[in-house]
């Protein structure tokens, strides 16, 4: 399903404008994306939590050069499914 998708499913299961359920969707992105940037998790009561893992420190090796390279310890956005979620899915 695409966002394209869940706009029109929303648009018409609740009669609302397009527009108007693309611009809340927009927004709700983004404010997800900047609590992630500024390392705020996002937590939703039923759906699940927006969380940022920290993936430590290691030596990788490039294969074309024959060389050892460092990947520094950095986060990444993660999706934690709540239960209820989880067991609706299952």
């Amino acid at each position: 399903m695409t966002k394209a998708d869940i706009v029109n499913e929303i648009a018409k299961t609740k009669g609302l404008p397009k527009d108007m359920v693309l611009q809340t969707v927009e927004a709700f992105m983004e404010v997800v994306k900047d609590s992630l940037a500024n390392g705020e998790n996002v937590y939703l009561r039923g759906f699940g939590s927006f969380i940022l893992k920290t993936r430590s420190e290691k030596t990788a090796r490039n294969i074309s050069k024959n060389t050892t390279i460092i990947i520094p310890e950095h986060r990444i956005p993660a999706f934690k499914p709540a239960d209820t979620f989880k067991e609706q899915v299952r």
